[in-house]
């Protein structure tokens, strides 16, 4: 179990590190949502504000965080929020089949590994209990 969290939190950190420079880098192109739709005004929104900036520094750090063994935790509490947002942005711009993509799968997958990893005394106090 120890190489599967190890192994988890390598390629989710180094997800969000390479996306989260690549706002600022621009090495890989990113597809963007059809001009004019929903998904493009609140992702221009965003953009324009300056949040979308900041939304990505806090996944070049989490990831970071999330790589390093002794600062997992605080990389799930900052990356936490940011997965949560990019599983309902998938869900109510593009609809319930857009939560299979495999990106979407991958990242949430990951995280839910390493909290479950985690906090697995919590989660087996949790099922003796029911």
């Amino acid at each position: 179990m120890k190489y599967i969290t190890h192994i988890s939190a390598f390629f989710l950190g180094l997800i969000f590190i390479v996306f989260g420079m690549n706002f600022f880098l621009k090495f890989l192109p990113v597809p963007t949502p059809p001009a004019g739709s929903p998904a493009a005004m609140f992702m221009g929104g965003m953009y324009a504000s300056g949040f979308l900036a900041f939304v990505k520094v806090l996944e070049i750090l989490g990831g970071l965080f999330v790589a390093i063994p002794q600062t997992r935790h605080l990389g799930l509490l900052i990356l936490g929020p940011i997965i949560v947002n990019i599983a309902a942005f998938n869900y109510f711009f593009f609809g319930p089949k857009a939560l299979l993509q495999t990106p979407v799968l991958l990242v949430c997958s990951l995280a839910l590994i390493l909290l479950l990893a985690s906090y697995r005394p919590f989660f087996r106090f949790l099922a003796s209990r029911g």
